[in-house]
């Protein structure tokens, strides 16, 4: 197994864009502070990177660096008027910029990586004496959806988690980071809960919740023998019409998790 797994690219260059800060990395925000040099992990287009390069100020610089060159090339295009900001297409086991950095930042990329701890032996030695990591990622084990999702769903999804298991993803790293964080040296570790909440009174309710049959659409688990193509097909089928018709929330397990070098 590599020990970059590329992250599930879902039709999906551009889903990246609908993030922000405020909204997908908020307990982020009281740690930003005027004239912070910051690394983005794993930046996808740079839709959070732009909002934390306005949020540091121009005195202040961001990288982001991502290993799907699609994702960067789309965001250098969709933020080249923000002047502190640089995206770079790299892979954080072989990047060596030429300084140190205040803070690193890294969200839902972990738990793409089969070697999470390497990837934070990596990170830590890009920062400064005192710098601080923060790893935002979740625990896939605890999604919670009301009423109960369709069986066709449900069998796909527990599918879904035994293929990353078995690709050496941590189905459960959100719950890990603190431990992972300290073996990796890193000391004064906060853990910040994140969760994501999905109700019909959020306009976006339908595109966050049918995440899951875009997750569905990619044939990758047929492929690979994991899945009869038949239950993927009807899984998205009833998914799509139990978001429709049916669904009153869904809560994805999210926490922040940070460190001190």
């Amino acid at each position: 197994m590599n020990k970059n797994i590329q992250r599930e690219n879902t039709q999906s260059t551009k889903i990246f864009d609908h993030r922000s800060l405020a909204n997908d990395y908020r307990t982020l925000v009281p740690l930003l502070k005027k004239g912070m040099r910051v690394l983005d992990v794993g930046c996808g287009t740079g839709a959070i990177t732009k909002d934390i390069a306005n949020a540091i100020g121009p005195e202040g610089s961001i990288t982001g660096i991502d290993n799907t060159k699609s994702f960067i090339e789309s965001g250098q295009s969709t933020y080249a008027t923000v002047s502190n900001m640089q995206l770079l297409h790299a892979d954080i086991f072989k990047f060596e910029p030429e300084d140190r950095f205040d803070l690193i930042v890294s969200a839902r990329v972990l738990q793409w990586l089969s070697n999470p701890l390497e990837a934070l032996l990596k990170m830590k030695t890009l920062l400064r004496p005192d710098g601080i990591l923060s790893i935002l990622d979740y625990n896939h084990t605890k999604i919670e959806w009301a009423p109960a999702i369709p069986h066709s769903m449900r069998q796909f999804y527990d599918t879904f988690l035994k293929w990353r298991s078995n690709a050496g993803m941590d189905n459960e790293i959100a719950d890990h980071l603190p431990e992972l964080m300290a073996t990796a040296g890193f000391h004064s570790i906060e853990v910040f809960n994140s969760d994501e909440y999905y109700d019909r009174s959020r306009t976006d309710f339908q595109a966050k919740t049918g995440i899951w049959s875009k997750v569905a659409g990619s044939s990758q688990m047929v492929e690979e023998g994991y899945l009869d193509d038949d239950l993927r097909l009807l899984a998205i089928r009833e998914y799509d019409a139990w978001v429709e018709r049916e669904a009153v929330s869904m809560t994805m397990k999210l926490k922040e998790v940070r460190g001190v070098n």
